[in-house]
């Protein structure tokens, strides 16, 4: 069995080489798919992956070289970036009509998009920060599904949210990022059950931490030297004893943006080592 995949996967090789792609059909073959947080580690990884599958890929987000060298991996054809602030209305709308004319429409978006804020006790979190994480983590999601469900509804799709393991659970002195991960889990079954009559589904990923920007910000605030890769106590508390990857978040987010989970919808899907094994 090893022998024929690996056989399959020469064979498929051999295909795009010769300039005959256009035969293999992937998993979103020419469905259009909006992530934001594009130029992120999960953004980035889920956008390389989806393009892979035949996805069209509108990429959103603030850091427009990040993306422009995404897009230059995957192509111009297939793939573009439009610069936007998620937690702004009219921008929001922008990056939805940027999809349907470059595109023709929407078929799964990812609302991947967020910020860790600081570290510090609620007592000492500044409410200009509580209300900057929750602008990005949450309006930005709830302008993301006001805007883009309408233009799903004619022919259905897939709405993917980012949350957290800590959208399940709390960690000392982050009380504006477990706010928001709660709260776009609220988000998702609210926008689940009003999708549905047009065959919209809504889930959440719910990563444990994962080797990102964010995980290097967060264990620098904890004090862990940076660049230091050599004792990563966060690591150590999960199961598996590791972080997880990009590419792994991706995956699981392809299977809910493609037919194979049709009939998902309202879930909370987690991707997390084994740390939600432990919760009551």
């Amino acid at each position: 069995m090893k022998n024929a995949a690996t056989a399959v996967m020469i064979s498929y090789r051999a295909t795009k080489d010769n300039g005959l792609e256009d035969n293999f059909m992937g998993k979103l073959d020419s469905k259009v798919a909006i992530i934001t947080g594009g130029s992120g580690g999960i953004g980035g990884a889920a956008a390389k992956l989806f393009a892979s599958e035949g996805g069209r890929i509108v990429l959103v987000d603030l850091d427009s070289d990040a993306m422009e060298s995404i897009v230059a991996d995957i192509g111009a054809d297939q793939a573009v970036s439009v610069v936007a602030n998620v937690s702004d209305g009219a921008e929001t709308q922008a990056y939805v009509a940027a999809a349907v004319e470059r595109f023709g429409g929407v078929d799964i978006a990812l609302l991947n998009a967020g910020i860790e804020g600081v570290i510090s006790p609620i007592s000492e979190y500044t409410e200009e920060m509580f209300d900057k994480v929750m602008s990005v983590n949450v309006r930005g999601v709830f302008l993301g599904l006001k805007y883009i469900m309408p233009a799903m509804s004619k022919r259905g799709g897939s709405i993917v949210i980012t949350s957290s393991t800590a959208g399940i659970r709390a960690t000392r002195g982050m009380s504006a990022y477990i706010t928001s991960k709660h709260a776009v889990i609220g988000l998702m079954r609210t926008a689940a059950l009003e999708g549905a009559e047009a065959n919209i589904r809504v889930n959440t990923v719910n990563p444990a931490p994962i080797d990102t920007r964010m995980m290097t910000s967060i264990e620098e605030q904890r004090g862990l030297p940076a660049g230091d890769r050599s004792n990563r106590p966060l690591a150590q508390r999960l199961p598996l004893q590791r972080y997880g990857e990009p590419d792994e978040v991706a995956r699981l987010m392809l299977f809910l943006s493609s037919s194979d989970s049709s009939f998902c919808t309202g879930g909370v899907y987690m991707v997390d080592g084994g740390v939600s094994a432990g919760q009551v």
